[in-house]
């Protein structure tokens, strides 16, 4: 699908669909014809929409011209064309700036994503042509006309790089193996000019990564540290981004119900997002140097599986008493985050499906961030309202730290209390932060939104690429 901004008014562009958007009801804007909704029940409810075939125009309501509003409605837009046999389509240009024209170039991309890939019969695309008038502008200075051209291309490249992480949550487990994550990860690199390293059990054993060398020890497939460069010349800030990436997650001997093991393969969304995030980085050419590090493996059962009542020791030293083999995410993390802070970044953010618990307390919408430093946390707020991807605060506090206590080991993989899951696993990583790092690394636990089950905004059923466009933003408002 191409994406293309033309200077010209809606009227003297050929397409085969014209797309209007009904804004909070309104039906007094020149581009809307009231008579077109006789007898179809419509007046520009929020999310509704109405093909009016003879006139070759698609109404969808939206509540206001925020961003997300639009890239929601521009989502709505092809998914409703599905079937159709239009190619073009249409729209003007709803407001003026750079978010507006970004929020609609990947609504269009979100929303026309499908994994098919396992289908004998594969979806037909039919639209193949987005046309954006610049006529809600009026007059375009040539600067701003290219400016908006660059914007579009840029939201492209985010977009897709959310689809590139979709696609690799969507892959059955058998499929997208430690190993064969890895391989993805040198083929990312090659295509993108990103330098990439891969190290297995061995290096894990000589550096001293207990934690995650048991999590892995029940599968059949060597575990995987993937490590992603991107380097420009005279790079601003050293960024770490640390993704958990297991391949599936049986739960271990501490075996998970049957039915909370069929989304399990999305347990690797945070690699995913990684992937996705450094695809983006080095085709947006930013200026920061961004180290992409995951930590792959599998969590399934088996004759050498890691036990309830192990002690670990990470890489750090610390030794890990083990009362629950589901907390596996974060004895993986832990080990790569001490390799993350080994590179001496300016920033170490890690991003996981880490707890079911984030999920009770958030919905299954919104990503959890914590950490010790109120301005780290801040800055990926402020990023989650620029790019849309909701996020909520949950803050530490000295009531649950003692929660993690051993009697045998420095610190236990889970809470001795049942509730404050979210907060107790992200404190369990804190552990594993050198003291001169406490306030430059925050933690994104993306367990609701990472995977959904029923379409919801410009999501389809399956792997959402939570946390790339955050990402991405963050290191955008970066100075």
């Amino acid at each position: 699908m191409k994406i293309e901004l033309i200077d010209k008014k809606i009227k003297e562009i050929k397409a085969d669909l014209e797309l209007v958007f009904i804004i909070n009801k309104e039906l007094k804007h020149k581009w809307i014809n009231k008579n077109d909704f006789r007898n179809r029940n419509f007046q520009g409810e929020t999310d509704k929409t109405v093909l009016v075939e003879e006139k070759k125009i698609l109404y969808i309501g939206i509540p206001s011209l925020n961003h997300e509003n639009l890239r929601v409605g521009t989502s709505l837009a092809v998914r409703c064309l599905d079937g159709f046999k239009f190619k073009s389509l249409k729209l003007g240009l709803y407001g003026e700036g750079d978010g507006n024209i970004q929020s609609l170039t990947e609504g269009f991309i979100l929303g026309f994503y499908f994994f098919d890939r396992y289908l004998s019969e594969k979806k037909k695309n039919y639209l193949k042509d987005i046309i954006i008038s610049t006529e809600e502008f009026g007059d375009l200075k040539i600067e701003s006309f290219e400016k908006l051209k660059k914007t579009i291309k840029e939201a492209e490249i985010i977009a897709r790089s959310v689809n590139y992480a979709r696609d690799l949550v969507n892959m059955p487990p058998s499929e997208l193996t430690p190993i064969k994550l890895s391989s993805f990860a040198r083929d990312l690199a090659k295509e993108n000019n990103l330098k990439v390293k891969i190290f297995g059990e061995k290096y894990l054993e000589e550096e001293g990564m207990g934690a995650f060398l048991a999590v892995s020890k029940a599968s059949p497939y060597p575990p995987q540290l993937i490590h992603l460069v991107y380097k420009p010349k005279k790079a601003k800030k050293k960024i770490a981004l640390v993704g958990k990436g297991l391949t599936y997650d049986s739960g271990g001997l501490s075996l998970n119900p049957s039915t909370s093991m069929t989304s399990m393969k999305s347990d690797e969304s945070g690699a995913s997002a990684i992937l996705g995030v450094m695809q983006a980085v080095s085709k947006l050419n930013l200026p920061y140097e961004v180290h992409g590090i995951v930590g792959a493996t599998e969590n399934v059962v088996g004759k050498h599986a890691y036990k309830p009542d192990d002690i670990l020791r990470a890489k750090n030293g610390k030794t890990i008493e083990v009362k629950n083999t589901d907390a596996e995410g974060r004895l993986v993390l832990a080990d790569c985050l001490s390799y993350a802070q080994d590179l001496k970044p300016d920033y170490v953010l890690d991003i996981a499906t880490l707890t079911g618990a984030v999920v009770v307390a958030l919905g299954e919408y919104t990503r959890g961030i914590m950490g010790n430093d109120k301005n780290l946390k801040n800055s990926l707020c402020k990023a989650s309202l620029d790019s849309g991807e909701l996020c909520t605060q949950l803050h530490f506090n000295r009531y649950l730290r003692p929660l993690l206590k051993s009697d045998v080991a420095d610190v236990s993989n889970i809470s001795s209390s049942s509730f404050g899951g979210a907060i107790t696993a992200a404190l369990f990583l804190d552990q594993f932060i050198d003291k001169k790092y406490k306030d430059k690394w925050a933690h994104l636990d993306i367990a609701g939104p990472a995977f959904v089950k029923k379409p919801w905004g410009y999501n389809p059923p399956g792997g959402s690429g939570a946390g790339v466009r955050l990402i991405i933003q963050w290191l955008k408002n970066l100075k």
